[in-house]
This record gives C-alpha cells, structure tokens and sequence, in this order.
C-alpha cells in the first residue's frame, strides 16, 4: 500500500489553516493526479459550487509513517473552471521569476492550551528563557526537537531552533532558498508542527501578541538579492525602495501585526519604517556580518508569525525587482 497526504491552505482569511487528507495508491503512480475536495466547507466555495481541485505541486516524505512508499504532497488549489483559486497565492508566485532572490524565515509560535488559552501564567515575565536550558527555563522541548527530527526525515533541512524570549514560545528557521521553495517549506514545515502537537494535545498559535504583556511572535524574514550580496550600494538601494513600499508591505505581513509592533517588546512601530545595523528594535535589521562586510543579507523583521509567506515573498520581490 502506498499512501500519499494530499495537503493545502482553505480560505480562512486571518490565516490560512491547513487541511489534508490521504489518497492510497496500489501501485506507484508515474504521476501524482490531480483530486477533488468539497470547497464549501473550506471556505473556498458554496454548497452549490463546491467541488476545488487539488493540484500536487511538492512532494515529501511522510516522517509520520515508516518505510518508503508514504508521503507528504503539497497541493495548489484550482477551481472547477481549470483556473487558480483566488485563495491560490502560491500559484501567483511562481511567476514572478525568483531565482536571483534567497529568502530564509525565522518562524515563532507559542505552545497555548487546546482552548487557546495561555500555558504560562499572566504574571510571570519575562527574562531568563531565552534559549533557556533547564526546568523552569524552558517549555516544549520534547515538541520542538521532533519537529525538527521530523522535518529533516521529509527532507527539510532546517537551519536551527531555539526557545524564545515569552516561556512556551519557540522558533525554528528555514535555510536560505528561492522564493516558492522556502515558502513551500515553511507552510509544510507548519504542518508537520502541527502534526506533532496534535499528538500531544498542544495547540500551536501563531498570533502576533498572544499576550499584551509579554514578547509577540513574528516570522522574520531574511532576504538577499544578487545586488545585496555583492555591494553596500546594493544594500542601501534596497533600504530605500523598502522604505518607499513600507505600507503595501504592512498590508500582507499578517492579520493584527499592529498588536505586536508597538515599538516595544523589540518590534519597530506599525507606522514607521527604520532600520539599523544589529538593531532588533528597526523594521529591518542589518545584521553585523552584512555591514562589516559591506554586503550580504538583511532581515526585515516586520512580518507577523501568522502571515502567508506566499504574500511576503511576492510583496518583497516587487520591491526588490527595481533594485
């Protein structure tokens, strides 16, 4: 028997929510085809006009299952007249022609309670949990180092993972890669996340600000093009193109982003665009290896951990492409 997780974004419009479900195979298929699903409770169709069509575009290991005959497939969805769904904003991205473009994403979420509600206390701080080690310190542990087992046997290599600076949050990091590949495997590294905790009866929140009181969660997002890796030029003609687009960029960095950018808990202000060598409180930090250097990477710090990085990826290319 082989089995094959056909999986996609449905239409939920703060995040999209990821869906799945399993189509086995006799025998291998030269092909993977094309399956339908019911879009009308995905919120992608109506009752009348329901039937989506799933087509497979990735395809992984399942790490859930042993042996090699099962495996993960990411899907674009289409609608029932052959064309993208206007929730398919992967299927825009791919023709923007991006290969000149690396993106990396640093993805925090925060373990929370099948409720929603908060595993930590309201009034406990902040401080000593940042990469912590030790009981006390650190919440998680066991969830965050499958995943990162997991994602490497469905062939994701990820680039690290830490605890993060509010206890129960946490942050794993994808290695540098052409638009649609880096944002193909975040949305499947989220899903074998989600996977793993699901087993576990933890719930993975991507809210920006799940607590007023504490560190928000965002999705920072490394990025470099062939300008900025090889000249100071290049870095600062594309600080100011940033600058110039700071609003287009603000309206697909995630649903209630303006929770967590107050210009505290180091976030930049909604409103304003800044930027800074080393500086965690600017919209863009330079990181100290790219001054030093007068070339490499930057790291815009704005996007929220709940944003589609379909629509990051896309919005950035616009602006980088008048570099």
């Amino acid at each position: 028997m082989i089995t094959v997780e056909y999986i996609w974004l449905d239409g939920t419009e703060w995040m999209p929510q990821l869906r799945s479900k399993t189509r086995v195979f006799k025998e291998a298929p030269s092909k993977l085809p094309d399956w339908s699903f019911d879009g009308g409770s995905t919120n992608q169709g109506t009752v009348e006009d329901s039937d989506r069509i799933l087509k497979p575009v990735r395809l992984y290991r399942n790490p859930f299952k042993p042996g090699d005959n099962h495996h993960l497939v990411l899907c674009e969805v289409w609608d029932s007249s052959s064309v993208p769904h206007p929730t398919n904003h992967r299927n825009m991205l791919t023709k923007m022609g991006s290969d000149a473009a690396w993106f990396g994403f640093e993805q925090e979420y925060t373990f929370v309670r099948p409720d929603d509600s908060l595993a930590v206390p309201e009034d406990l701080g902040q401080g000593r949990f940042y990469c912590g080690v030790g009981c006390g310190n650190v919440l998680g542990r066991t969830i965050s180092d499958a995943h990162l087992e997991l994602c490497e046997k469905a062939g994701i290599t990820l680039f690290g993972t830490n605890a993060e600076v509010m206890l129960s949050q946490w942050e794993f990091q994808t290695q540098p890669e052409e638009a649609v590949k880096a944002s193909d495997d975040l949305w499947m590294a989220r899903y074998i996340l989600e996977r793993v905790a699901e087993g576990m009866d933890i719930r993975i929140s991507y809210h920006p600000k799940p607590s007023p009181n504490y560190n928000g969660a965002g999705c920072h997002t490394n990025f470099s093009t062939n300008w900025t890796r090889k000249s100071w030029d290049g870095v600062l003609e594309v600080l100011d193109a940033l600058e110039g687009t700071h609003e287009a960029h603000m309206k697909v960095y995630g649903s209630d982003n303006q929770l967590r950018m107050t210009g505290a808990c180091e976030t930049s202000d909604y409103n304003s665009f800044t930027y800074g060598v080393g500086d965690r409180s600017a919209s863009v930090r330079i990181p100290l290896a790219t001054h030093d250097a007068e070339c490499g990477y930057l790291e815009d710090r704005r996007p929220g951990a709940n944003c589609d990085p379909y629509l990051v990826t896309s919005r950035l290319l616009e602006t980088l492409i008048v570099c």
